[in-house]
């Protein structure tokens, strides 16, 4: 089960600024304050499971979330990885359908929900508030159009070199050897994202830290030739 966690008030959220509600007036933001449920989730904790109805949205202060689904044969394809400041569940809400995937928490996360109800109070009397909306599910639509391209066309080198930079624009900050990308993933994860077999993975990484492109610090990756990795993405 997840922890209930103490509320942290809206207006001095670090994840603010690049949440949703952004614009929004601090009468606004004390009525999502009121209305809120705040809970620190564990690793490997469910957020929502795919097949399930929705009622509300929720959105990341911190942490780190998988949004995947899985196959018939019982096998996991991440379609994304949340971070502070994302929305969760809002295509099915607002289209009244079930989720069309899970998601489930990788690095401790706590997590803000708000129902539906309250979501349409919101945007009623805050019109912004759905262009917001709008804008988010329009870039998450994009990135999945991309992506299509990328398995379609693109060779498994190609598209672990285009993983590789978009983990760092999204989870990417400053090491001494370059690019540090902070997020723990395992290799069956990732395999995931380029859909490819794990040892496929595994040997991508070494013949990549082979030619210096990256390294590895314990559990994270450490890109330390952006520019020769954009070359094999083709990017």
């Amino acid at each position: 089960m997840s922890k209930k966690t103490m509320r942290k008030e809206c207006i001095t959220c670090d994840s603010r600024e690049k949440s949703i509600f952004c614009h929004l007036e601090n009468e606004a933001l004390v009525q999502i304050d009121q209305q809120k449920n705040t809970n620190t989730y564990k690793k490997g904790q469910d957020l929502f499971l795919e097949g399930n109805p929705p009622f509300g949205l929720y959105c990341v202060n911190s942490g780190k979330i998988k949004i995947y689904k899985v196959g018939e044969d019982g096998k996991e394809t991440i379609i994304r990885i949340a971070s502070s400041g994302e929305l969760l569940g809002h295509r099915s809400l607002f289209t009244n359908k079930p989720y069309n995937a899970s998601a489930t928490v990788i690095e401790e996360a706590q997590v803000c929900f708000l129902s539906k109800t309250t979501i349409n109070e919101l945007i009623q009397k805050n019109p912004s508030l759905s262009f917001e909306i709008i804008n988010r599910l329009s870039v998450q639509m994009g990135a999945a159009e991309n992506r299509l391209v990328s398995l379609s066309q693109k060779n498994l080198r190609e598209r672990f070199a285009e993983l590789l930079l978009l983990l760092k624009e999204s989870h990417g900050i400053p090491h001494p050897t370059g690019t540090k990308l902070d997020i723990r993933l395992t290799r069956e994860e990732m395999a995931s994202m380029i859909g490819s077999a794990t040892e496929n993975l595994i040997r991508l990484i070494t013949e990549f830290k082979k030619d210096s492109l990256i390294e590895q610090e314990g559990k994270y990756l450490i890109i330390t030739n952006s520019d020769k990795i954009e070359e094999i993405a083709h990017v």
